[in-house]
């Protein structure tokens, strides 16, 4: 196993199992040799840990923390024949260490909550947060940890917080899991294609299995006196969490993505409880987007480093908020980008923007080849129709699940090949092959960690700021859908002014924004808590 795990943490952990190993037929015996070096012998069998630092490792997390005990390698082997016991031991202890291991060190933890310090600014002590639980469901990356560590901050209770994954495969979601779970959360998995639909049946029985912890969670809350508050893109209120009906329902919640308010809006029967639209707040469109953008074409020119870009055509699927921002980065770069969209005024936008316009990708195909599509609709933007128009060896790069879901879902007569950490080659029976970049959900978010901290710590700040008034009046929102609140809130706040001085004012001087994260003062356990 390997980790920022220094030999005091190791040795913390390696005690906690032995002492739920005690008592008959024989207690497990501990011998410490050295820092990071022990024995444990269990009746005849002998289990050894040895640990050892590794040198030139990169950073843990986006900034690099240079206090902490660095990464380290630790080995466990168990001698001979070990018996039941010993095996059951061995299989503890690995799990134990493995998942101290993958955990944030408190150094690393500071270190993302001084990454964004906006909604550091604004996790000032909230009483109300005493009357509410709290489900985050979003991506496991590290402005989410930044996030809730602030909400804690703000008063929320660490055994009243259970966060859930959407299921991207971010870059460091079990660290973010295993921090989660040292801090008190509970903390599981809702694949957002269980909510799509298009869920397997191993991933289907595992929501269903979750989906009864989250009725057991807002019971409890209940059940102790406590409101429950959904911080979300849709997904729970789309099982029903939202709305009257034989189930548990949660009090409010704040809607984080546009895809979310359309399964908000599909989603049967009535909303029954206030939900603050975050998605279309002006946070999101005028910052949010751009940094979006941004991620999502670091991402693309990341995941095919041996692609040229600059010359070249690109078509873009869906001209909206985050596809113009794509489409102007990619022209900087020097790509020959066109635009396919449904929507007529988006089109004309796209056309006065000075990109090539296209009403059909079959126009498009018809007049280009492009080595590169993009699709940023938020539906399907290729169907089986244009499936035999695309150019050979063409790359797809979906910012949106749905986009090219006619292959990921199964294309007739197509052979897929995985190809690690880039994608999934089809070969397709038009004697053509297409390459989807990622697992076929935003890319952005594949292997990756999306969005840098900084980037997004103004749309978290707004958020928390969002949590705290709906907290602290909730009897204010009638049930349904409020914008212009949420705008208002983030306004009076004064968070765009704040957002001006600590990033973008010449002469201003922001504070936790170094290059390197990390220093005496900000070690301990509890430093994040400052």
């Amino acid at each position: 196993m390997e980790g920022p795990l220094g030999a005091g943490d190791l040795l913390a952990a390696v005690r906690a199992v032995l002492d739920g190993h005690g008592g008959a037929p024989a207690r497990p015996e501990l011998t410490v040799h050295g820092p990071g070096q022990y024995t444990v012998r269990v009746g005849g069998d002998r289990l050894d840990i040895r640990s050892r630092p590794l040198s030139d490792q990169p950073p843990g997390t986006l900034d690099p923390v240079l206090d902490g005990p660095g990464a380290r390698r630790i080995v466990l082997t168990a001698s001979g024949a070990p018996s039941e016991r010993a095996r059951d031991l061995f299989t503890a202890l690995t799990e134990a260490i493995g998942r101290r291991a993958r955990c944030y060190t408190a150094a690393e933890a500071a270190a993302i909550a001084a990454g964004m310090p906006l909604t550091d600014r604004y996790a000032r002590p909230e009483p109300a947060l005493a009357g509410w639980a709290l489900i985050f469901r979003d991506h496991y990356v590290e402005n989410s940890v930044g996030f809730l560590l602030a909400m804690e901050r703000a008063g929320l209770d660490p055994e009243w917080i259970f966060a859930l994954s959407k299921g991207d495969r971010t870059q460091h979601r079990e660290r973010v899991h295993s921090w989660f779970l040292r801090r008190g959360y509970a903390s599981d998995t809702l694949d957002n294609s269980v909510i799509n639909g298009t869920a397997g049946a191993a991933e289907a029985a595992r929501a269903r299995a979750v989906d009864a912890q989250v009725a057991d969670f807002v019971r409890r809350a209940h059940a102790a006196g406590r409101k429950v508050l959904v911080i979300d893109d849709g997904g729970l209120l789309a099982q029903g969490y939202g709305a009257d009906g034989p189930g548990p329902r949660v009090d409010a919640a704040i809607e984080l993505t546009v895809s979310g308010l359309k399964r908000i809006t599909a989603a049967p029967g009535e909303l029954a409880v206030p939900v603050l639209n975050m998605a279309r707040s002006q946070l999101k469109s005028r910052l949010g987007y751009n940094e979006i953008a941004d991620s999502c074409v670091r991402r693309l020119r990341a995941i095919v480093p041996g692609q040229k870009f600059i010359g070249r055509h690109v078509l873009l699927l869906g001209y909206g908020t985050l596809g113009a921002r794509a489409a102007r980065s990619l022209r900087a770069l020097g790509c020959r980008v066109a635009v396919v969209d449904t929507d007529i005024l988006a089109l004309i936008t796209a056309a006065e923007d000075g990109f090539e316009t296209h009403r059909s990708i079959a126009e498009a195909l018809d007049r280009q080849r492009p080595f590169l599509i993009l699709g940023s609709s938020g539906g399907t933007a290729v169907t089986a129709e244009d499936v035999p128009l695309l150019p050979d060896g063409v790359l797809l790069a979906g910012f949106a699940t749905k986009d090219f879901s006619v292959l990921t879902d199964g294309y007739p007569g197509a052979t897929a090949q995985r190809i690690p950490h880039v994608g999934v080659r089809y070969d397709l029976p038009h004697a053509t092959t297409a390459t989807v970049l990622g697992d076929g959900r935003s890319l952005n978010l594949f292997e990756y960690e999306g969005i840098a901290n900084r980037g997004y710590d103004a749309y978290r700040a707004g958020t928390l700021l969002a949590a705290l008034a709906l907290c602290r009046d909730p009897e204010r929102f009638p049930p349904g859908l409020h914008l212009e609140p949420v705008d208002r809130i983030i306004d009076d706040a004064g968070l765009f002014d704040a957002y001006y001085t600590q990033y973008l004012c010449a002469r201003s001087a922001p504070l936790g924004t170094g290059a390197f994260a990390g220093t005496a003062e900000t070690s301990g356990e509890d430093a994040h808590a400052r």
